[in-house]
């Protein structure tokens, strides 16, 4: 059984990328933060890191809770163009818990960042467009077999003790930095540290300059 986590290397530089594949700002963010992988490729390696936004939560969605996560869904959609299916408020007893999600990408990310951040980006879409209860174990491995992992072994990690530990692990790191909101991107290495891009949705003409900047800086 693989190990649900893979690091680059300290000296590697990198942009750590703090979301939620239930957090809808995230879901706005996900055509920015892939534009920026396929511009930069294995260059500037993006890590997904689990920040936690409902880990945890084990009461179902009341009335209220439905009209307060439509309205930021409906904000999201209009400063974002991205698709939402609103039919999501026609359930029952939905319980808004993000830690299997989580896990599932960081079970992903364990064969490396390209997956774990590709991951994402399918959860995404399968919550906020198409409806999909990504809280359930069976419907995070079959998105995981669309993405080219093997369901079995996928099932296998995302249930383990050890993929709930690296998840719970992701979360303490973004406390530990004081991060509170998604989306976040930091840029940097391990060995020197990180540094803010942004805390919060940014369209791509925002970041792509200050990122290939901060790219030729690093090679002059």
């Amino acid at each position: 059984m693989n190990q649900p986590n893979s690091s680059p290397a300290p000296d590697q530089k990198q942009l750590l990328y703090f979301a939620d594949p239930m957090c809808s700002w995230c879901w706005g963010f996900s055509p920015v933060i892939m534009a920026i992988a396929e511009t930069h490729g294995e260059r500037l390696p993006i890590r997904p890191m689990m920040g936690g936004l409902r880990p945890g939560t084990d009461k179902a969605m009341d009335e209220s809770d439905k009209g307060e996560i439509r309205s930021h869904w409906e904000h999201v959609q209009s400063g974002t163009g991205q698709d939402f299916d609103f039919d999501f408020f026609e359930r029952d007893g939905f319980v808004y818990d993000t830690e299997p999600a989580c896990r599932a990408v960081v079970t992903a990310r364990g064969h490396g960042s390209v997956q774990g951040l590709a991951m994402l980006a399918r959860l995404h879409r399968a919550f906020y467009a198409e409806n999909q209860d990504i809280t359930d174990a069976g419907v995070v491995a079959k998105l995981a077999l669309e993405e080219g992992l093997d369901e079995g072994n996928f099932s296998e990690i995302f249930a383990s003790e050890t993929a709930k530990q690296v998840t719970e692990a992701d979360f303490q790191i973004a406390q530990r930095l004081g991060i509170r909101g998604f989306p976040t991107l930091l840029a940097g290495t391990e060995q020197e540290g990180f540094a803010l891009v942004t805390n919060g949705y940014q369209p791509l003409e925002a970041l792509a300059g200050p990122i290939a900047q901060w790219l030729e800086d690093e090679v002059t």
